[in-house]
């Protein structure tokens, strides 16, 4: 029997993982922390389920269909589209075919122009239906040269784009690659954008728990100083131990995976965010119909998500949970920030009052995602890139977002497979 060691129990190592348990290997994962998931993890505080920073889940991402039991998940849905919020001023823009309730009032929304519905309803047939394998391709161009070279208008990307997509990307100028653009437009078309009732933590969970039915051994709070694989098998330094496999699979954060296999080419610049929970009295509403509100001014905050009115278990009872993201990690303290949430809130509502907001915990993120400028994806390593029998698994192998930890965590095991 293949001895294999996994380094990393993120959404990629666990996925590996079970997938080469299943397939005979004996495997054993190593995680430095006490607790699984990587960047996807969920925690309690004074009875709020607090992610690490605002996450969702894409239902429709292959991937996830693949390696993930849905129903077990219990998700909570948001509405398709989004509130658009400035001073004194809100409006709905909703997918027609997924929200048909809201097609009057997205009809009538000023915030982006007749054209700009058309055009957004003609990129929904031609994206909506494409091959998940080709949408991450295309001309070397940002999100911003994609969506004008389709003739979009300034009140649409302003309004609506630099806000949503610069909430999926971490990049409100949208010089982002235009592939992300179109592979996240195709899914938000194809499936719902959900959270699990019990955090997305709970995704890990499950991976986890699959990952230990077929098999694998998970050792938590062990740090992995060392991985060599040039002498034809692997040895892996975990704390005073020495581990001797067939191979081993780094499946750690970027900066890490580098400093292991010293691949140059996993990427390592990163976009960061500031997340912030507030807890209010549960007969708050922000009548945004389950939807996300985006800021059309700037990025203090770029959004606010109803959490607890999508995911009422996300609250105790009596109360309810908004999250704030502010695009990269600024020098402002966290009252400073959560301040001007409040103020943004008193703007975009003027007929509530906020005194009763209170912030309950801040997540400042600095490696919330890689970089991904136009071309990102002709620089990344192969999960085979480094020397010997060692093997990468991480989003920085395909590209940044739950799909691609999932699918990295795939294609490493099925290289590994086939190499031993």
């Amino acid at each position: 029997m293949s001895e294999v060691v996994i380094v990393g129990g993120g959404l990629a190592g666990l996925v590996a993982a079970r997938r080469l348990a299943r397939d005979g290997a004996d495997v054993t994962l190593f995680e430095r922390r006490d607790e699984l998931g990587g960047r996807v993890r969920s925690r309690e505080v004074d009875g709020f389920t607090l992610d690490r920073g605002f996450q969702v889940m894409f239902t429709a991402y292959p991937a996830v269909r693949e390696e993930l039991d849905l129903n077990a998940l219990d998700l909570r849905t948001f509405a398709p589209g989004a509130t658009i919020a400035r001073p004194d001023h809100r409006s709905t823009l909703a997918d027609p075919f997924r929200a048909p309730l809201s097609v009057i009032e997205s009809a009538l929304n000023p915030d982006v122009t007749v054209t700009d519905k058309i055009r957004v309803l003609q990129l929904r047939r031609e994206l909506g239906n494409a091959d998940p394998e080709s949408l991450l391709d295309g001309p070397t161009e940002s999100i911003r040269e994609y969506l004008d070279r389709k003739g979009f208008s300034q009140k649409f990307v302003e309004n609506f784009a630099a806000p949503f997509y610069g909430g999926i990307t971490l990049d409100r100028s949208l010089s982002t690659d235009a592939g992300v653009f179109r592979y996240t437009f195709s899914m938000l078309s194809r499936g719902a954008t959900a959270v699990p009732a019990d955090g997305m933590g709970a995704i890990s969970d499950q991976l986890a728990a699959r990952a230990r039915e077929a098999g694998v051994s998970i050792e938590t709070g062990t740090e992995i100083t060392a991985v060599d694989g040039a002498a034809g098998e692997a040895t892996v330094e975990a704390g005073p131990e020495t581990v001797d496999a067939d191979a081993a699979v780094v499946a750690t954060d970027p900066k890490r995976a580098r400093e292991l296999t010293g691949v140059e080419s996993v990427p390592t610049d990163a976009r960061g965010c500031v997340t912030q929970y507030f807890r209010t009295r549960e007969h708050r509403s922000l009548d945004t119909g389950h939807r996300l509100v985006l800021n059309a001014v700037d990025s203090y905050p770029n959004t606010v998500a109803p959490l607890s009115t999508v995911a009422p278990e996300y609250a105790p009872d009596g109360h309810a949970l908004l999250s704030a993201t502010t695009l990269g990690v600024p020098d402002r303290s966290d009252e400073e920030l959560a301040t001007a949430v409040r103020d943004a809130l008193v703007t975009w509502y003027p007929e509530h009052r906020f005194d009763d907001l209170e912030l309950l915990a801040t997540d400042r993120i600095e490696f919330a995602q890689f970089d991904q400028p136009p071309g990102f994806r002709d620089g990344l390593p192969a999960v085979d890139a480094p020397e010997g029998s060692v093997y990468l698994a991480g989003d920085y192998t395909q590209w940044s977002a739950i799909q691609g930890a999932l699918e990295s965590g795939q294609v490493a095991a099925d290289t590994v497979s086939d190499d031993i």
